[in-house]
């Protein structure tokens, strides 16, 4: 009987948060479930969470606690850049040091599988300033790639290519091209059309995955975390996602127009009048399953005793911070939260996504 052939696929992408992860998930779960025995790694990691004594990548401690496979954080997160790394690499390089690291890493993962997922760091070039880019890691592995995209066609296809152009000369193999987070209005067109253009190009589309507003919803936690807020109520539902976000400097009558499922409002916390209308919109709309999923009161200030129990009778998540309204809409706009082992509900969707979207028996066949 004629041996399995060993998948060994590299994710890369055309920047950093074009969906790796969520393609690592799917991925990962999908082969589980075809009884495909799956290992993943990240060789070079920059966001890390300290676990016992090693810095360990985020996206390999998710993907080890997600499927238990978390005896394995050491070889999954063989690198990890933390700040001024690249300094004293330049200064000191170790470039033989970091490719026996990688290749020692990938060798004790892959024994006994059949499959291993490498999950690279944005696009083909990172990692060139300590003199190994995602091309240069997937060569060493002898790794296929697939490049993810997100949702566009001229954009897209000249920028697949450039990374195509490092792989190319790198003599790495490229699997085919997933487009995610395309938009549902524009997704009949653009698969059809990237479709055709990557295939004159000579690429496989693997996947046109539609954009879905769970994935990049974090959590009112999260933004607790991120944006140092102090809470002053609704601690028993800090899980609540946030979907919208409404800076609250207008007048009741149209600040209501904007007040839907899952809103966030930011308001100086001596608003009085927007800050008991999102409360009695949120009591009201509670009942059809709607809700505010935060209030954050901004320039230090409170409303009344009387105002904030009746906040903190209302179970919304109120937060308090000394910064002005418009500072804090303006960092929630570039706040991107990566999906973490208590995001059930978007590790799920990732993985329905991806066994929906993406076309796996292609990537079994050619990989």
């Amino acid at each position: 009987m004629k041996p399995k052939k060993f998948k060994n696929i590299f994710l890369s992408s055309i920047y950093q948060n074009a969906g790796k992860t969520t393609v690592s998930l799917g991925l990962y779960s999908v082969f589980k479930e075809k009884k495909i025995k799956t290992a993943f790694m990240k060789p070079i990691g920059q966001q890390y969470v300290h676990v016992g004594e090693y810095d360990i990548d985020k996206d390999s401690y998710l993907i080890g606690n997600v499927f238990h496979c978390g005896r394995n954080f050491k070889e999954m997160s063989p690198v990890t850049i933390g700040r001024g790394y690249t300094e004293k690499y330049i200064l000191h390089p170790h470039r033989d040091k970091l490719r026996d690291s990688i290749e020692a890493s990938f060798n004790h993962l892959r024994k006994g599988k059949e499959a291993i997922i490498v999950e690279g760091t944005g696009h083909a070039g990172v990692g060139s300033v300590i003199d190994f880019s995602n091309a240069d890691v997937a060569g060493l592995l002898g790794s296929k790639v697939i490049i993810i995209s997100e949702g566009g066609i001229g954009k897209s296809i000249d920028e697949i290519m450039l990374n195509k152009a490092l792989f190319d000369l790198k003599q790495v193999e490229i699997l085919g091209v997933i487009v995610n987070k395309v938009l549902p209005e524009k997704y009949d067109k653009i698969k059809e059309i990237l479709g055709k253009g990557l295939a004159n190009k000579g690429l496989r589309l693997l996947g046109v995955v539609p954009m879905v507003p769970i994935l990049s919803s974090p959590t009112v936690a999260q933004l607790k975390e991120r944006l140092n807020l102090r809470i002053i109520g609704g601690r028993e539902s800090m899980g609540r996602r946030v979907k919208h976000t409404i800076v609250a400097a207008m007048e009741p009558h149209n600040m209501i127009h904007y007040l839907k499922d899952g809103t966030l409002v930011i308001t100086s916390g001596d608003r009085v009048d927007n800050i008991l209308l999102a409360v009695s919109s949120h009591l009201v709309q509670e009942t059809n399953g709607s809700h505010i999923s935060g209030i954050i009161l901004t320039g230090g200030l409170k409303p009344n005793p009387k105002i904030v129990a009746l906040l903190q009778k209302s179970q919304i998540p109120v937060f308090v911070t000394q910064e002005d309204t418009y500072t804090v809409a303006a960092k929630l706009e570039h706040i991107i939260c990566k999906i973490q082992k208590t995001d059930k509900d978007k590790i799920e969707e990732a993985t329905r996504l991806v066994k929906k979207y993406v076309d796996i028996n292609a990537i079994l066949e050619y990989c």
